[in-house]
């Protein structure tokens, strides 16, 4: 794909500055609190010594103090609160389909100023990851609204060569280029393979969400007569005839088999997941996510 234009750009950086208004209106108004009680800091920082008990655990025993006071002492340490959140975006072909007002890219970006603006609102770092199938852009986690809103046009401007998806590229970057545990938020609609061990690599090494991008014309085809279906990342296109009903039900077959197998490799990796529609308001799946989480982090 081509380079944006100029005007092209600016297009892009009018419609950051107004979801930059919108994604701080709505942590503002309702989602910070739900973000602060589902994450908690990811490493412990040292803080004090102190005498020994029963019940310690040996390991934090420090040999030298407890050498120089003939007592055992053990290391004390503080949960260190800033977290590295990163954003993993898809913006393959398929990324610019829409069939209502939102095309999944721009349902994306609108997550991904949220989370950000909540992470940063709570002294956490964000970093970025633009992929399709490779990776395209590492931003690694900062601090900062210049920084955030620079992620959120380079989600709106990217343009791959290659449109197809790889989430086994994207995970397998992740791994090797985060060194610290870091939280990361996997954006896309997960129209590719394979999922599962990509999947599971990441969210043993780095806490993991879905974040899986849908649009209605996708769940469902409408009765439209003959039509022509082109799949934006391969270019393989097909004449259907949308007034057969059976075409209609196996496709809808497909798409929800499609999707319950995204969420069955989910949760068996311990992935929290939630479904973005680009047809609907998504603060509200966001806060049923998070409000998900909270609750079992407190059992």
């Amino acid at each position: 794909m081509a380079d944006p234009t100029d005007k092209e750009i600016e297009e892009v950086m009018a419609r950051v500055r107004k979801l930059e208004l919108k994604a701080r209106r709505l942590v503002r108004e309702s989602f910070s609190g739900e973000y602060q009680s589902s994450f908690r800091g990811q490493g412990l920082d040292f803080d004090d010594f102190r005498e020994y008990q029963h019940g310690d655990e040996i390991r934090f025993i420090d040999w030298n103090v407890t050498a120089r006071m003939n007592s055992p002492f053990i290391r004390k340490f503080r949960e260190e609160r800033e977290l590295s959140v990163v954003l993993a975006v898809d913006v393959s072909g398929s990324a610019d389909f829409g069939s209502v007002h939102f095309s999944k890219r721009e349902a994306a970006a609108e997550a991904a100023a949220i989370l950000g603006f909540s992470a940063i609102g709570n002294g956490d770092k964000v970093g970025l990851l633009l992929f399709a199938d490779e990776p395209l852009l590492f931003v690694p986690p900062a601090k900062g609204t210049r920084h955030l809103l620079r992620i959120v046009r380079e989600i709106l401007i990217a343009r791959p060569k290659n449109p197809g998806t790889s989430i086994k590229a994207a995970c397998d970057h992740l791994v090797q280029t985060l060194r610290r545990r870091a939280v990361v938020f996997m954006i896309s609609d997960f129209f590719s393979d394979p999922l599962d061990k990509p999947l599971g690599k990441l969210a043993r090494k780095h806490e993991t969400l879905a974040l899986q991008i849908i649009d209605p014309l996708e769940e469902k085809l409408p009765k439209a007569g003959r039509v022509a279906l082109t799949d934006p990342e391969t270019g393989w296109e097909v004449m259907v005839n949308t007034n057969n009903p059976n075409l209609r039900m196996g496709y809808e077959k497909l798409m929800r088999r499609q999707h319950e197998g995204v969420a069955k490799i989910c949760r068996r990796h311990g992935i929290d997941t939630a479904q973005l529609s680009t047809d609907r308001d998504r603060l509200g799946d966001l806060h049923r996510m998070l409000k998900q989480r909270a609750r079992k982090r407190v059992r």
